[in-house]
Parts: structure tokens; C-alpha cells; sequence
């Protein structure tokens, strides 16, 4: 039995070594060679916390490069699904899941009590309905999106982070999500900032490893370099605080009091937050900009019922003004340029549920082209509008159109759009 264990460990330590540190690599699962993900091991010694990515258009090695300096620091094993993406149901999530994570611990030594997931839009759905099923995970980070649809608000044993761009469409829904779990156990924390629906910038994103770092150390965890883990974080989330406050942006400034004084519950550095918060909650500032952010509101879903009385009648030229409009007005860095922001991305969403509608059910004549088409104006960046536009070319008889748009819908994908 004893030289069995030893068997095992020595295949097991073979299977790491082999792979290689410090780069980004394309692995095929072993039990399933149609399952593939990106995988970076960081230049640390194991056993290593490890983070799951599901993108949602199966990209990924998007995160997993966009993120691997991160987990230089933090010693984070990145691992990103290449066969989760929108459009698979949850039983095919837990099958992708039940592969992939298999695969990940025969290959690399991984902590089995610091397990992780990180979601985008529909991947965020992903990452929240495989927290739910499996205890073993511990922490949860979503952007574009919260938990599943109709998920009850409870008590969970994981934490959840959420991250959202001010012009984000889904970003009051985010909100909401994060009010609704002040009245649960579960540890929560919000963090806003400037950007669309899209996975948060790298600088962003170290708030959320850090929250995991943080979470590990309160339970216990002997991680090295505890004392500068949380220094570092205080003193970053001090000084991201302190510039919002310099700008005069008090709502995003009472943020970020709020998810420092979660991620340091239990830990001295929390006081000089708290002490903040307790000055900051009683301000006029702070009061007008609720108010500012409330009304911004009332317009945006005024707007919207607008937008909906238009969507059954074919008017090319009311849609390409209002998108022209909406353009010229979405400025990353004022709240009413991100309320316009977020209407545009409500579009980009409509579009694309109503085109996703009308090619799935095999509608392929002009109305199903008048949507795709509005969808390419509204969003152009998407790889999913250029994708949908090479399907109606391939079924038209147009290969050559077909062939460039699809070749532009690859390359937008490639560029993590």
C-alpha cells in the first residue's frame, strides 16, 4: 500500500514538473481530448491556490494572459476554460467543469482548500452555478453579470466579489445583488469602475485577488508574506479612496470604504475605514450624489421604454441616429456619459437576443438581417455580430462575404473582444 502512495506521488510530481512555469500554455484535458484550456503556473512553490476562468465566449486564454502577472504575485495557479462559453446549458457547465478540474490536479499541485472561480457576463452565471454545487469552492469573482437567473439570495458558503464598469448594462442589476447579500452571511463586495461590459482591468482585478488573499488569511490559511499582503492592500485601497475623493466622485469613494472594511474584517487596518466611513456616510456630497445617481436612473430606464416601442418597427434610420447619438454622448468619465454608455449596451443586448432568436428558430430572411445588422452598428467590436452576419451570408450563397466576416469576427475574438 505504502509503495503504491509512493507510485502515485512520484506520477504526480512528474505531471507538474512537466509543466512549464512563468507561460502561458494550451493544455488538452487527458480524459477528454475536445476539452482544452489555458494554463499558467506561476514561478512558486505548490501546493498553489488556483482560479478557474470561464469566459463567455470560450476564450480562455484571454484572462488567464490578461491576469498571469497577478498571479506572479499573489502565487496563483490560472486555469481558463476553452469549452465554457454562452449558449451551453448548466448540465454541459458541470461536465466541462467535472473534466477540466480533474485534469488540472493530476497535472499541478494545487491547494485543495484555496479552489476559486472567476466569471464574465455569462460566465460569471457559470462560475455562480458551480459555487453552488461544489463546497470546495471557496470564493467567487463576477463582472457583466451576477449568480444564475432566479437564484434566491442566501447564505453561501463561498464569497463573492463583484466587479462592474459604470457602463455596464447589467450594472444596477449588480447593485442590487450586492444590497440583496447586506441582508446574508455571505461575505460580499462591490467594486466599481470606469469601463463597459467587459472583464475588469488588470488594476481591478488585483483588488479582487487580494479579497481572496485576505479571505484565505482570516480563515487561517499560512500564506507567506501575510503582514505585506494586507499592508499592501490598505495601503492601495487608501490611495484609490483618497483620489476619488480628490475628483469629487463620493458614491464610487463609499465603495470602495465598503468592500475594504469586508475584505479586513478581524485586522487592525480596518479602523482607518471604518473611521472614513463614519465621516463620509454623513456628508451632503455623498447625499447629492445618491440623488444625482438616482434620477440618472429614471432617465435610463425612461430611455429604454423608448427604445422598446421601437423594436418591432423596422426603422433603420431611427436606430442609426439614436446609436450616432448615444455614441457622441457615451463619455467613459462623467455618470450621464456611462448612463449612455450602458444604453448602448443595452442595444448591443437587444440586438443580439432578437438576431440569436430569429437565426436559432431558422429565420434567415430580412428580418432576421435588419437585426444583425443593428447589432454590427451598435456594437461593432462584438466577434458575435460579425459571427451571426457570416451565418446569413453562408445561408444567402455569399461564401466570399461570408469567409471576410467570419475572418473579422476571429479577429475581433483574438484582439478580447
Amino acid at each position: 500500500m505504502r509503495n503504491s502512495y509512493l507510485i502515485f506521488l512520484f506520477l504526480l510530481l512528474i505531471a507538474c514538473s512537466t509543466t512549464p512555469q512563468g507561460q502561458v500554455v494550451q493544455i488538452q484535458c487527458k480524459a477528454d481530448t475536445s476539452q482544452s484550456y489555458a494554463l499558467y503556473v506561476p514561478k512558486h512553490q505548490g501546493p498553489l491556490p488556483v482560479i478557474y476562468f470561464f469566459d463567455p465566449h470560450g476564450n480562455g486564454a484571454l484572462p488567464v494572459n490578461k491576469y498571469a502577472a497577478l498571479a506572479d504575485t499573489d502565487g496563483f495557479i490560472l486555469v481558463g476554460s476553452n469549452n465554457s462559453k454562452n449558449g451551453n446549458d448548466f448540465n454541459t457547465a458541470e461536465t466541462i467543469w467535472q473534466t477540466l478540474n480533474k485534469d488540472v490536479r493530476e497535472r499541478c499541485n494545487i491547494d485543495p482548500q484555496r479552489i476559486y472561480l472567476v466569471g464574465f457576463s455569462g460566465g460569471a452565471k457559470v462560475a455562480g452555478y458551480l459555487a453552488l454545487q461544489h463546497p470546495e469552492i471557496k470564493g467567487i469573482i463576477v463582472g457583466g453579470a451576477g449568480l444564475p437567473d432566479g437564484t434566491p439570495v442566501n447564505n453561501f458558503p463561498f464569497s463573492i466579489t463583484i466587479f462592474a464598469g459604470e457602463g455596464d448594462m447589467n450594472l444596477t442589476d449588480l447593485e442590487a445583488l450586492d444590497t440583496a447579500l447586506n441582508h446574508t452571511q455571505t461575505r460580499h463586495r462591490l467594486w466599481l469602475f470606469d469601463g463597459k461590459h467587459e472583464w475588469a482591468p488588470v488594476d481591478v482585478m488585483n483588488f479582487g485577488f487580494a479579497g481572496l488573499q485576505l479571505d484565505a488569511i482570516r480563515e487561517g490559511s499560512q500564506i507567506p508574506g501575510r503582514d505585506s499582503i494586507v499592508r499592501n492592500f490598505a495601503f492601495a485601497a487608501k490611495t484609490q479612496f483618497q483620489m476619488e475623493v480628490a475628483n469629487k466622485r463620493f458614491y464610487r469613494a463609499y465603495t470602495i470604504l465598503n468592500f475594504s472594511w469586508e475584505a479586513l474584517e478581524g485586522m487592525p487596518e480596518r479602523k482607518w475605514f471604518t473611521d472614513q466611513a463614519d465621516s463620509l456616510v454623513h456628508s451632503k456630497e455623498l447625499s447629492y450624489e445618491f440623488y444625482q445617481r438616482g434620477e440618472l436612473e429614471k432617465r435610463e430606464s425612461s430611455d429604454k421604454d423608448g427604445f422598446q416601442q421601437h423594436f418591432a418597427q423596422m426603422d433603420t434610420a431611427y436606430w442609426h441616429e439614436t446609436i450616432r447619438d448615444l455614441n457622441a454622448l457615451a463619455d467613459p468619465h462623467t455618470p450621464e456619459g456611462q448612463m449612455y454608455q450602458r444604453e448602448l449596451a443595452f442595444l448591443s443586448l437587444a440586438f443580439y437576443s432578437i438576431s440569436n432568436r430569429l437565426i436559432q428558430s431558422g429565420n434567415t430572411d430580412a428580418a432576421a438581417r435588419y437585426f444583425v445588422e443593428l447589432y454590427k452598428y451598435a456594437d461593432p467590436t462584438n466577434p458575435e455580430a460579425w459571427r451571426f452576419s457570416a451565418i446569413l451570408d453562408q445561408k444567402a450563397g455569399d461564401a466570399k462575404q461570408a469567409e471576410e466576416d467570419l475572418a473579422h469576427s476571429q479577429a475581433l475574438s483574438a484582439q478580447g473582444h
